[in-house]
Formats: C-alpha cells, structure tokens, sequence
C-alpha cells in the first residue's frame, strides 16, 4: 500500500469487523517481524476474531459487565491495516496486572480514573499481539498510527489512562516512544529443550525435584482417578458442563464472581474447538477437575481450573505436568502456565518478563506513577533473577542419578 492517510475510528462490537479482515491483522501469515524476534508466530488464539466474538457475544466482556468495547481500527484506503483490541472499562477487574493503588491514589486526590481504556484480552493474562497489523503494510508506520489513535481515543472518550497489558517487548519499546510508561511483571513459564519425552525433561532436573515430581504424579491418581485430554470433537456440551461447574466453585471462591458465562465455553467449542486443550479428571465414573488450555502455533496456554474433589497434588497433575507432556508430544516450544504461583517453579516453570504500557494523561499522576515504575522494574527483574537460580535444574553436566 502507499502512503495515502490514515483513518482511525473505534467501533462498538468486534461483530462490527469481518472475521477475515480482522484476522488479517491479528494472526497474518509467517513473515519477518522484528516485534517479535524473528518471524511472527503464525497463530496466536486469543487475538483471534473467533476468541473476541466469544468473549462478547456471550456477555463476558459487555458494557454490562464493565467491559465496554472500543476496537480502534486504522484504515488505508478503505482497508483495515490495524487493529487494538481495546475496552472501556469501569473498573480494574480481570486484567491481572494490578493499577488498583493508582486509581485509589488518584480519586483521593479529587481525580476521577474510570473510565480507562484496556488494549487486552478480556481475562487472559498471556503475552500477545496487541497492535495488530497486517503483513503487507508499513507495520511501523501503522503501529505508530495506532499508538497515536489509543492517546486521542482516551480524550475522546473522556478516559483517565490508556493500559496495554501482556504486549510483546517490541511493542512495549514503541509505545514508549509515544509516551507511555513502562512497567514489567513476571509469569512461570515452561521451555522445551527438544525433549523427546517426558522423562527427558525430568532428566535436566536434580534429584530432589526429579523424585518429587515423580511421587506427585503416582499420588495424584492413586485414588481410582484416570486423566483424558480432550480437544476438538472430543470436548462435548456434557465435558463443557462438567468443566464450567469446575470454573465456578473455584472462581467464586477467588474472585467472588467468576468472569465467563456458561455460553462462552460452547461458543468456543463451536468455533475454535481445535484450539482448545481440556484436561479432565475421572473418578466413579464422573469428571471430578479439569483444566482448559488453548493452543497456539508454538505455545500452549494454561488458563483455568476448578474442581469438585479435591486430591493430593491433582492440581499440579492437570495444570502443569499434563500440559508439559502435551507440548513434547506435539512439538511445542512453550508452556504459559497463567499468572502468579511461585510453586510452579518446582515444577520446571522458569520466571519471564511480562510487559505492559500504560498512558496516563494527567501530568501529576503520570510523574508519580513514572517514579514507582521505575523502583518496580529493577525489583522484577531481581526477584527473577533470584528465583531462576533457585531453580529445579541441575548446575552439571553429568550423567544424572537413578532414582
């Protein structure tokens, strides 16, 4: 495309874009990207259109619910060449990286910080595409674009802030540029090292954690409970019934309300089936726990669980060490296990940077909020590098044990 103008505008509904035209900038095909290291991944679910629809249609992420969807669109010459997933929202729920003390802060000081504007995934604390771009534009020039279009949409819609959360590191370097301040975090994710099998990773552990995982999975099915992994024709409206019961005692518990309705999982069992990955556990013939997981084209992402039974180590069976056995089985470079949990790292789950941006148009705000930033970074990246040398690893190179 040539350098004709630029048309932003922000529509109501990710209905209001085609699915085609939408996912032309969330998953383009393969091609050089220096956003993100290399070539792009091909797939990436959560900024799919089908992820979005499901999100929206089933009243998850509604006005209703707080979540007020303002998509800032760029058009060149009647074509959409990028796109922010982006809500209003009139609270800081769901989002997993906390500004609850900045609001507070600056409503005690006469400000007024909802509404903000989220650039995220509704609920999904997994790093991501969050300036979506076509491959065949300028992505740089469009990226400014959109990055220009998040700060004049926050006046436009009379909105305190503008937050992009789980972004990609390039991303969060541009926006930078433009303004925003940058804050990191920290996650528990697992690399595959070209494993062959699962022993093959419990291998590179020491003995300690090597003997520990290995009682964790004998006990955790030791009471008659059998494990299924269930995707794409194989998850059915009674496997989403029994999860979402799952969902919900846990979530109650957690959050009070749990965030996802009922239609949401068969709305996605409909359109993105072969995304999904559920992990379920059987007892007496019924499903007592499970844990749904999405696919991407090197990364499977952990998302949530729930029970009804509880068992010893039954949470770390499903969660993490079925989820590792499915990556080195089918060739996946990643395990994002969700947010927070120091206890994954026993489990082979390393500490990664996550990244965010955030535009807070009020200078005094903006300079407070600068200051803490900074003191935060330096300790994220400490407490990292402290528990990454705390790791289950072994520090040699020698043949290990048995055990």
């Amino acid at each position: 495309m040539d350098s004709s103008e630029i048309i932003l505008e922000a529509v109501s509904s990710v209905s209001q874009v085609t699915a085609e035209e939408w996912n032309a900038c969330a998953n383009p095909p393969p091609c050089p990207d220096s956003f993100s290291g290399g070539f792009k991944p091909a797939y990436n679910p959560f900024v799919s259109h089908a992820f979005f629809s499901a999100v929206e249609a089933s009243g998850s992420a509604t006005p209703r619910t707080g979540w007020g969807p303002r998509h800032l669109i760029a058009r060149r010459d009647g074509v959409i060449a990028g796109i922010v997933p982006c809500y209003l929202k009139s609270h800081s729920q769901g989002e997993y990286v906390f500004d609850r003390g900045w609001a507070d802060a600056y409503e005690r000081a006469g400000g007024r910080y909802y509404p903000k504007l989220q650039a995220s995934v509704p609920f999904t604390p997994a790093t991501g595409p969050r300036l979506l771009v076509r491959h065949d534009v300028d992505q740089n020039e469009i990226r400014s674009a959109l990055a220009q279009g998040l700060m004049a949409l926050c006046q436009a819609t009379d909105a305190s802030s503008a937050h992009v959360t789980f972004a990609r590191e390039g991303e969060w370097k541009l926006l930078a540029g433009h303004g925003f301040l940058q804050r990191t975090d920290q996650q528990f994710h697992w690399h595959n090292q070209d494993y062959r099998s699962f022993d093959d990773f419990l291998a590179t552990l020491n003995s300690r954690h090597r003997k520990a995982i290995k009682r964790e999975r004998r006990e955790a099915v030791a009471n008659g409970i059998t494990i299924h992994t269930l995707n794409g024709s194989d998850i059915t409206e009674e496997a989403w019934d029994s999860f979402f019961a799952f969902y919900m005692e846990t979530g109650s518990r957690k959050w009070g309300r749990p965030y996802l309705t009922r239609s949401f999982f068969s709305l996605i069992g409909e359109t993105m089936a072969k995304d999904v990955l559920l992990v379920m556990a059987r007892r007496n013939d019924r499903w007592i726990a499970g844990a749904i997981n999405f696919i991407g084209s090197d990364t499977l992402f952990g998302r949530n669980w729930g029970a009804i039974e509880h068992h010893p180590f039954l949470h770390f069976e499903v969660c993490y060490y079925q989820a590792i056995e499915y990556a080195i089985n089918h060739g996946l470079k990643t395990v994002e296990a969700g947010a927070q949990g120091e206890h994954k790292i026993a489990r082979g789950y390393l500490p990664q940077t996550t990244y965010s941006a955030h535009f807070i148009a009020d200078p005094s705000l903006r300079h407070a909020i600068k200051d803490y930033l900074k003191r935060e970074r330096a300790y994220v990246a400490e407490m990292g590098r402290e528990l990454t040398e705390a790791g289950p690893f072994r520090k040699d190179n020698g043949i290990s044990d048995n055990d």
